[in-house]
């Protein structure tokens, strides 16, 4: 049975989880955590991928939220929340065949099931401001139909 993404999305943010806080080597994590996955190659390949890419470009990406979470301080941010948002930043960035609604419901919908009742507002609002971002500085590079879609929110009109 192949994995589905959002089961394999869940896995990547337990293995971010268990790199952040035991801070082992990340061929240990992967090994602990994605070991069952080792007769589905396609899915351990996502995983691994995904996981590696959000590692190495963590600090690009923290600089990200920062910049978007002004009226937070960065350390106060739920760790869960601080971890979707980097594996969703991470998808909008590098993943060029994931569409930005799909990478944006699917942190949602895991920020609500794993971290606080207001995570998945807080998440969206993060990442849909930082898809607008994206765009307009033409830093998304995606490719295929139906890869590049309109923001969530509505287009606000300028005076």
């Amino acid at each position: 049975m192949a994995y589905k993404r959002r089961v394999i999305r869940e896995r990547v943010l337990q293995a971010l989880y268990a790199y952040e806080l035991s801070k082992e080597p990340l061929p240990d994590v992967i090994d602990y955590v994605f070991g069952d996955l080792s007769s589905q190659k396609e899915a351990l390949e996502f995983a691994r991928c995904f996981l590696e890419r959000v590692v190495e470009h963590q600090d690009e990406i923290d600089k990200i939220i920062r910049n978007k979470v002004t009226n937070w301080e960065f350390s106060r941010i739920a760790v869960i929340d601080k971890l979707v948002l980097r594996m969703g930043i991470c998808e909008l960035m590098f993943f060029e065949d994931i569409p930005p609604k799909v990478t944006i419901n699917e942190a949602i919908e895991i920020a609500k099931r794993y971290s606080t009742e207001n995570s998945g507002m807080f998440v969206n609002g993060v990442l849909d401001s930082i898809l607008i971002e994206l765009k307009s500085s033409g830093q998304l590079k995606k490719s295929g139909r139906g890869l590049v879609e309109v923001s969530s929110k509505k287009k606000r009109k300028t005076p």
